[in-house]
């Protein structure tokens, strides 16, 4: 038979019958806290409120991010393959992959967002690009660098004359 003495010089076999290390161990602590039992755990926090959720209905909206872009003419241009925008978060051009063959060839523009056209109701409709290949071919590749400003290409528009004003009448 093993005795255990703890420091009051009561005999823990007494008590607690044969005890093991571990046992032991757990009934020192229990003494030395004055036999208090940690304090419990605060009540978890509420779960967060829910996102408010709406449905966008079917042609509603669609995805641009490898969009077919053609030219005025229908000819196929290329493929939208980034969205730029401003801080507001207003898209301000797009990164069109133009030209290539799985890959070899390939230039990436930005175009300005205004010189896009999508159709309406179709969303796997080809987006319209109001520039001309000369156009394209003129406007130096896209590459992303922070802090540099962006070459975005945009269709020449020429102000219409406006016609000279007659003389006043001598």
């Amino acid at each position: 038979m093993i005795w255990y003495r703890i420091g009051r010089g009561e005999q823990v076999e007494r008590l607690f019958g044969k005890v093991s290390g571990r046992r032991l161990a757990l009934l020192g602590a229990v003494w030395l806290l004055g036999g208090q039992s940690p304090a419990p755990p605060p009540p978890a926090a509420p779960p967060a409120p829910a996102a408010a959720i709406h449905h966008l209905a079917p042609g509603e909206a669609a995805g641009v991010l490898g969009a077919k872009v053609v030219g005025t003419k229908g000819e196929e241009l290329g493929r939208i393959i980034d969205v730029i925008v401003d801080q507001a978060g207003h898209p301000r051009a797009a990164v069109i992959d133009f030209g290539g063959f799985m890959g070899i060839g390939n230039r990436k523009i930005a175009v300005d967002w205004k010189s896009l056209h999508f159709s309406t109701g179709q969303p796997d409709s080809a987006v319209i690009c109001d520039l001309t290949p000369d156009q394209i071919k003129a406007t130096p590749e896209y590459h992303e660098a922070p802090g540099t400003p962006a070459a975005v290409a945009a269709p020449n528009h020429t102000p219409q004359a406006v016609p000279a004003a007659k003389p006043p009448p001598s």
